[in-house]
C-alpha cells in the first residue's frame, strides 16, 4: 500500500457530531471505500482528541506503528487520512500516541465505528463498505410505516440467542465453529416462528462480542454484527428474509455500558472518552464495565447513530433496551458514599434521562412503526409515555412486576395457591399505567432458575399442565407477549449458551402439545382484536370475578368496545387440579357461548375436561344479568366467544 494522504471531511458534518446530532455518524467516522486523485483506497477516520499521534495499523504492513499516519481535521478532534490501495477485507487498528507525560504511551485499539470484525478471539476491525444489499422487502416497510406505532396490533415475540437456537458440533459451522450461518438460521428459524404464530423474533445483542458467556450484553464494536453468523450482509439478508414471511425482527440493544477490555472504547485515547473519569459515576460495580458519559454531545452522537444504523442499513423493527434502570438511578447498586447526586442533589441521571429522550423522539420520528422497547425493572414514571407529556418516549416496558408475582405463584403447590392470589390479580392495579410487554425472558431460565416447566409444581403431567395454564394466563392477560426460545415446546433443562436446544422433546406428544397449545393462543391474539386492541387501556379488559381466592379461580373478558363486531372473549382460569363441575361464572351478555379453547384438551396434552363445546347463558333472574354453568378443568384456561 501507498503512503496516506490528508482527508476530507465536511466542515457541516463535524459541526453536526460537534452538536451530538450528526444521525449518518457512522458514515463519516470509521473506514470508507472511496477513490482521491484517481486512486482507490478507504477514507478512515478517528474521534481521538486528546492523542498526539495516530497511526494505523494492520495486516497490510505486518502491525507496524509509524507507518501510515492520520492526520488532524481543524479542532475537531478527529484524525482521518485517505489510505491509497486498502481493500475490503483489511484488518485493521488504530495506533494512538496518548498525551500523557513523558512522551506518551502507544495504545493500540480497534475502530470504534468498524463494520465488520474478527472472529474472537481476535478483536481487530475489517474494512466493508455499507451499501452491499439490496433490499426486498419494500412491501413490509410501507405496511409497517403506515401502521404506525404497533400499539393495537398483536405483538408477539420469540425471544432468540442465534449462537444457540441450534448449533453444529461436526466442525462444519461458520468458520469452524459450532454456530449456524444467518442462511441456516434463517433456513430453519423462520419456518419455526411461522409455525406458531409469532410476529416478530428478537434476538439477543448481534453486536460484535468478544466472550460468548456474555451472551452479547458485553459488546465490544457497537456497528459490526457478529462474525459468528457470517457478514453483515448476510445478516441483512436474514432479515430481509424474515420480513418477506412477515416477520419483524427486533434487536437487543446494549447502550448502558461497556467492557473494559484494553482493545476497546475504555480510555480510548489515553483519557476517559466515552466513559466517565470518576468511578462514582463511570464505572458499573456489579458487572466491571464502563458507563457511557451520556452528556457528551460526541458520546451521545455514538450511540443514537448506532441506533439509527441498525434500524436504516439493516431495517431493525425495533430496540429493546437492556439496563435502562442502571442508566436512570446515579446510585444504582451503589451504597451511601460511591455515588454523585446531580446537580439538584438528586439521585436520577438528568444525562442518561436526556438521551434516552432524545432517541426515541428521533426514532420514532424518522422509522414510523419500529418500537423501542425498555427492560425498566423499576417504578419510574412514564417509562412508555411520550417525551412531550415528561415521560421517557419508549414504545413499551416490559413488566417485571408481572413477571416476578406470576412465576411466584406458579411455583406454589396448587394447595398453597389459594394464600397468594393478590400475586394474580395485583397486576391489573397497574397494567394500564405503561404500554407493557409481558416477558418470560432467557434470564428467567439460566443461572440455577431452571426452566419454565421444571419451576412448576408436581409430577410432570401437572407440571406441564400448570405451564399450558401459564402459557393461556399470559395471552389473555393484557399486554404483549415475549417468550424465550425453548419455552415454545417445555424444554425441560434451563438454558445453556454452549449447547443447542433439546428439539429431541419434539417426538413427545405432550411437548408437541404445549407448541400447538402457543400456536392457537397466537392464532385467538391475531385474530381477534379484543385481544389486542386494546391491552393498555382499561376499555380492553373487565374483570368478572376475581374473588375465589378459596377455589384459585378467577374469570375476566377481554374486549373492543370501538370496533363494530369485535366479539368479546371470555377467560376462566383454573389454577388447582381439581375439576370444578357447575361452576357459576358471570357473562357479559347472553346467547351461546362456543368454547374456543382448553388447555386441558388432549390436543394439548390433557385429560379432556371441558364442555362440549357450546353452552348457553342463564338469566340472573335477580339482576337481569347473565351467567356460565361451566365444568372447569384441572389446572387450565378455557376462552368462550359468543355464537
Amino acid at each position: 500500500m501507498q503512503l496516506t494522504h490528508p482527508a476530507f471531511i465536511e466542515p457541516f458534518d463535524l459541526y453536526m457530531f460537534g452538536k451530538g446530532e450528526h444521525w449518518d455518524l457512522y458514515r463519516v467516522l470509521g473506514a470508507h471505500p472511496m477513490a482521491q486523485d484517481g486512486a482507490e483506497g478507504y477514507r478512515v477516520a478517528v474521534w481521538a482528541p486528546s492523542a498526539r499521534e495516530v497511526y494505523l495499523v494492520g495486516d497490510f504492513n505486518d502491525w507496524r506503528w509509524g507507518e501510515y499516519p492520520l492526520y488532524p481535521v481543524g479542532v475537531s478532534g478527529v484524525w482521518a487520512a485517505f489510505v491509497p490501495g486498502m481493500r475490503k477485507g483489511a484488518l485493521y487498528k488504530f495506533g494512538i500516541r496518548t498525551g500523557d507525560a513523558g512522551g506518551g504511551r502507544i495504545v493500540y485499539k480497534t475502530d470504534p465505528f468498524a463494520l465488520y470484525a474478527e472472529m474472537r478471539p481476535g478483536v481487530a476491525a475489517v474494512a466493508r463498505d455499507i451499501d452491499n444489499h439490496q433490499w426486498a422487502d419494500d412491501d413490509w416497510m410501507q405496511r409497517r410505516a403506515e401502521a404506525g406505532p404497533p400499539l393495537r396490533q398483536a405483538v408477539s415475540i420469540y425471544e432468540v440467542h442465534a449462537g444457540s437456537w441450534q448449533r453444529k458440533t461436526d466442525g462444519t459451522g461458520v468458520g469452524g465453529h459450532p454456530f449456524l450461518s444467518w442462511e441456516e438460521l434463517g433456513d430453519g428459524l423462520i419456518p419455526h416462528v411461522q409455525n406458531p404464530g409469532f410476529t416478530h423474533i428478537e434476538l439477543l445483542p448481534v453486536a460484535e462480542h468478544p466472550l460468548d458467556q456474555s451472551w452479547g450484553y458485553q459488546t465490544g464494536h457497537y456497528y459490526a454484527p457478529t462474525s459468528r453468523h457470517g457478514t453483515p450482509e448476510d445478516f441483512k439478508r436474514f432479515v430481509d428474509r424474515c420480513h418477506q414471511a412477515g416477520i419483524g425482527v427486533i434487536l437487543d440493544w446494549v447502550p448502558a455500558h461497556f467492557p473494559k477490555d484494553d482493545w476497546s472504547l475504555g480510555r480510548f485515547d489515553g483519557t476517559a472518552l466515552f466513559e466517565h473519569l470518576d468511578p462514582r459515576r463511570g464505572e458499573h460495580p456489579d458487572w466491571g464495565t464502563f458507563i457511557f458519559n451520556y452528556g457528551r454531545h460526541e458520546v451521545r452522537n455514538f450511540l443514537l447513530a448506532n441506533a439509527l444504523y441498525w434500524l436504516r442499513e439493516f431495517h431493525i423493527d425495533g430496540l429493546r433496551m437492556d439496563a435502562v434502570a442502571s442508566m436512570l438511578y446515579l446510585d444504582y447498586s451503589r451504597e451511601d458514599g460511591d455515588w454523585l447526586p446531580n446537580e439538584h442533589g438528586g439521585r436520577e441521571n438528568l444525562d442518561a434521562v436526556e438521551f434516552l429522550r432524545q432517541l426515541n423522539v428521533v426514532v420514532h420520528g424518522q422509522f414510523p412503526g419500529a418500537m423501542t422497547i425498555a427492560e425498566e425493572s423499576t417504578a419510574w414514571a412514564g417509562v412508555s409515555r411520550p417525551v412531550y407529556t415528561g415521560g421517557l418516549g419508549f414504545t413499551f416496558k416490559w413488566n417485571m412486576g408481572w413477571m416476578h408475582d406470576t412465576l411466584d405463584y406458579f411455583r406454589h403447590e396448587p394447595v398453597h395457591r389459594a394464600y397468594h392470589h393478590n400475586a394474580l390479580t395485583f397486576s391489573l392495579l397497574y397494567a394500564f399505567t405503561e404500554n407493557f410487554v409481558l416477558p418470560l425472558s432467557h434470564d428467567e431460565v439460566v443461572h440455577g432458575k431452571g426452566a419454565l416447566l421444571s419451576k412448576m409444581p408436581g409430577d410432570a403431567w401437572q407440571q406441564q399442565a400448570s405451564l399450558r395454564a401459564l402459557y393461556a394466563y399470559m395471552w389473555a392477560h393484557p399486554g404483549k407477549k415475549l417468550l424465550f426460545m425453548g419455552g415454545e415446546f417445555g424444554q425441560w433443562n434451563e438454558w445453556d449458551e454452549s449447547r443447542a436446544l433439546d428439539w429431541c422433546l419434539y417426538q413427545f406428544p405432550a411437548h408437541g402439545g404445549i407448541h400447538a397449545l402457543l400456536r392457537d393462543l397466537n392464532g385467538i391474539l391475531r385474530r381477534e382484536p379484543a385481544m389486542h386492541a386494546h391491552d393498555h387501556d382499561w376499555t380492553g379488559f373487565r374483570w368478572m370475578d376475581f374473588s375465589d381466592w378459596g377455589g384459585s379461580v378467577i374469570s375476566f373478558v377481554r374486549q373492543c368496545p370501538d370496533r363494530e363486531g369485535a366479539p368479546p372473549v371470555l377467560w376462566v382460569f383454573n389454577f388447582t387440579p381439581v375439576v370444578r363441575e357447575y361452576y357459576r361464572v358471570p357473562a357479559p351478555g347472553g346467547g351461546t357461548w362456543r368454547e374456543v379453547l382448553n388447555t386441558d384438551s388432549e390436543y394439548y396434552g390433557g385429560s379432556n375436561a371441558g364442555n362440549g363445546g357450546e353452552l348457553q347463558a342463564r338469566t340472573d333472574e335477580w339482576s337481569g344479568g347473565h351467567h356460565l354453568v361451566l365444568t372447569l378443568p384441572p389446572l387450565a384456561g378455557v376462552a368462550l366467544m359468543p355464537g
